[in-house]
Parts: C-alpha cells; sequence; structure tokens
C-alpha cells in the first residue's frame, strides 16, 4: 500500500517563495508509483492541502491529517522543504516529534543548533574546525565599530544569525558602510554575526544519508559576479556553479574529510549543504543549509546529479530513510 507523504512548503521567513518552489519540485519528482504526495502550504495565514486543481483542505493540527469528500487521510510520513521558519529551525519538527510523525529532516534541536550561525561555530571550533573570526552582537547592545574592525578587520561580513538565502547580508568594506549594514541585518534578525573576510575559494558540498551510510557529494565551486555570493547570485544568475570544482586533490580531500566531520559532530542526519572558503588550500567553515534549495538548478540536486543520483533516487532515499528510522 502506498504511503501517504505531505511535503511541506512555503513558511514563515523571507524565503517562503523558495520554499514553494523547492517544495513543488520535489512533488513533481517523487515516485508516485510508491507514494502518494500531497503539497501542504504551511503559511501564516494558514495550514493547508492543495490538490492538482488547486482546492485547499484545511490541516487539522490536532494529529496534522485533513479531510477531503468526507475522508480523513492520515500521512505516514513529512518532507520538509521548508527554508528558515518554521522547518529549518526546527520549530514544526517539534511538533512533528511530538505527535509521533516522522520526516526527513535532522531532529528539531540538530535542526534549530545548525539554524543559529552562532551556535553552530561554537561547537565545530571546539573540534578544531577553522573559521572566520567573528563579533556577535543581540539588538540593543551598544556598538563600538572601532573595537568591532579591531577584532574582525576591513571588509568584513555582516549578517543575520538566525537567515537564510543570504537575506540582511552585506559586505562591508568601510566604516562608513558598517551602520547601514547593521540596520540591513537587524530587519531579519535581533541577533547578528559580524566575520571577517576570508580571501579564497569558496566551495559548497553536500552530505546527506544514502541507503543507510553518510555520503558526501561532488563539491561545488561558487564564482559570483557580485561582491559576494549573495542573493541576486544565488538566484538570479549572477555567479557560476561549477561542479566538480577546480580544486586540487588535496584540497578536495580535505573538504570532503571536514564534510563529513561537521556532520557528525554537528549529529545530523538527511539533507545538509555547507559552504567553506578555501585559505592556503584550509577549508574554512562558513554555515550549514539543512534545507537547502531542492529545484533541478539547486547546488545540491547538481551535486547528486554528478554522483549519479536523480531527483527522484534523492526523494525517495530521504523518504525511506526516514519511514524507518526509529
Amino acid at each position: 500500500m502506498k504511503k501517504n507523504i505531505a511535503i511541506i512548503m512555503g513558511g514563515y521567513s523571507s524565503e517562503v517563495d523558495i520554499s514553494l518552489k523547492s517544495g513543488n519540485v520535489v512533488y513533481n519528482h517523487v515516485d508516485k508509483e510508491k507514494y502518494n504526495p500531497y503539497r501542504v502550504h504551511v503559511l501564516q495565514e494558514g495550514w493547508t492541502v492543495l490538490d492538482d486543481e488547486n482546492t485547499e483542505y484545511p490541516i487539522d493540527k490536532n494529529d496534522f491529517s485533513f479531510s477531503r469528500n468526507g475522508s480523513k487521510v492520515i500521512f505516514d510520513c513529512v518532507f520538509n522543504a521548508i527554508h528558515g521558519s518554521p522547518g529549518e529551525n526546527g520549530t514544526v519538527l517539534a511538533y512533528f516529534d511530538l505527535i509521533g510523525l516522522k520526516h526527513t529532516s535532522a531532529s528539531f534541536y540538530q535542526m534549530a543548533l545548525t539554524f543559529n550561525k552562532r551556535d553552530t561555530l561554537s561547537v565545530v571550533k571546539q573540534y578544531g574546525i577553522p573559521a572566520a573570526t567573528s563579533v556577535y552582537l543581540n539588538q540593543g547592545d551598544a556598538i563600538n565599530l572601532d573595537a568591532i574592525i579591531e577584532k574582525v578587520g576591513l571588509p568584513c561580513f555582516i549578517k543575520p544569525n538566525n537567515a537564510g538565502s543570504s537575506f540582511g547580508i552585506s559586505k562591508a568594506h568601510t566604516k562608513e558602510e558598517m551602520n547601514p549594514a547593521l540596520e540591513k541585518a537587524y530587519a531579519e534578525d535581533s541577533e547578528i554575526l559580524i566575520e571577517s573576510f576570508l580571501d579564497g575559494t569558496e566551495v559548497s558540498v553536500g552530505v546527506i544519508q544514502y541507503k543507510g551510510k553518510t555520503k558526501v557529494l561532488p563539491i561545488t565551486e561558487i564564482v559570483t559576479e557580485n561582491d559576494f555570493f549573495d542573493y541576486e547570485a544565488k538566484y538570479e544568475g549572477k555567479s557560476q556553479e561549477i561542479t566538480p570544482a577546480r580544486i586540487s586533490d588535496d584540497e578536495e580531500k580535505r573538504v570532503r574529510e571536514i564534510a563529513k566531520k561537521v556532520y557528525e559532530i554537528l549529529n545530523m542526519s538527511g539533507f545538509s549543504r555547507s559552504e567553506y572558503i578555501l585559505v592556503d588550500g584550509i577549508p574554512h567553515f562558513l554555515e550549514m543549509n539543512t534545507v537547502p534549495g531542492l529545484t533541478e538548478e539547486s547546488i545540491l540536486p547538481q551535486q547528486a546529479n554528478e554522483a549519479g543520483i536523480s531527483l527522484q533516487a534523492l526523494f525517495s532515499n530521504a523518504i525511506e530513510t526516514a519511514l524507518k528510522a526509529s
């Protein structure tokens, strides 16, 4: 009997449109011979299931079910395609754990941890993983720009602590550019991170659970036309994403080893895609995305394709891994 799969998409953050696109790609490519997929919009205005005619059915939050034509539909598993809140930060996953519904992501705590850039960095640095020098601020903190510059230098990156898709990120080249950048970051989050600029080759690498084992996917080199890999570069064609990356064998080995180590340090499961800057051949960890883009053009699907894994196989593996989880 085919399993009922809820593909949750949307969310409560600036990434809602990107998430809807990812979720629809999952819906279109999931194996319909094995599963009954349903598109579930999780939005501020409500949670609804959409059928192929875009008729909406409200979700019963008591058990995450819905009723159609007098019949109640119960889900066997949730495929998490929500970038940002409440999917990538773990909030909705805690709810699924409470009602006993399996899902394709890591546990809610691991998701919350990795969504918080500062906390993630504090963990990986304890294990000797190289990273940028950083300063952390809460909204309302006194700001001493001279002291910050003395610590992280210029140029520096100013970014929201809890946000994705490069929303709210700026690269400040001068002291005068820092206050506008701080305001931009605070518009996305009440916590921000200021990091030193790492001058090197940027790479992105997916690490997933595949057929019961941790698998490091082929590495992608990021070459942006802009000053850094911002929203425009990511989603509006202002970058090249070269898979496999044009790096040396030694650099590739180091990235693969560190990427797998970070995945295991953070006790991850499911999807992940992490960013690194290679400085003098040494990978420096930037951040981890635990609900990466899942469109045909997105980086992780590109890497899976390079590894010989189709979108259907990638999504089926995630569902099967979740269904078998204890």
